[in-house]
């Protein structure tokens, strides 16, 4: 038991908020390719209806001058920046992902305060990057 202890005091163990891309990929085809696409290209089922078009996820780094946008991500899925899209801001499913337990790095380098499904959408979002 003392050297578990240990291993966890030196930061030897694995961290336990680490970004999981399966576990992002589950919660976007859940919660965000009605609007999004399966594809993550912005053409779902659901895009038709919306005032405002969903964006390309699979472009964001391209259009940000080729680094993964971060900030502006968490800002849009959290509600700190809402987007009205569809009558009300979004998201949809803000109470699936309140919470400010988990650091992300932005692209600054400093952490941003967020949620686990967040970070793990993250992760995912930024595998489909081109």
């Amino acid at each position: 038991m003392r050297l578990f202890t240990w291993i966890v005091m030196m930061g030897l163990a694995a961290p336990v908020s680490a970004q999981d891309v399966q576990r992002g990929e589950a919660l976007y085809q859940f919660y965000c390719a009605t609007c999004h696409g399966t594809a993550a290209t912005g053409n779902g089922p659901m895009s038709p209806s919306l005032v405002v078009p969903p964006v390309d996820l699979t472009q964001l780094t391209a259009g940000n001058g080729g680094v993964f946008p971060v900030s502006r991500i968490i800002a849009r899925i959290d509600g700190r920046d809402p987007l009205v899209s569809h009558g009300s801001a979004m998201p949809v499913y803000g109470d699936f992902f309140e919470g400010r337990d988990v650091a992300a790095k932005a692209e600054t380098g400093q952490p941003i305060m967020t949620s686990q499904p967040i970070v793990d959408l993250l992760a995912y979002l930024e595998a489909l990057q081109g």
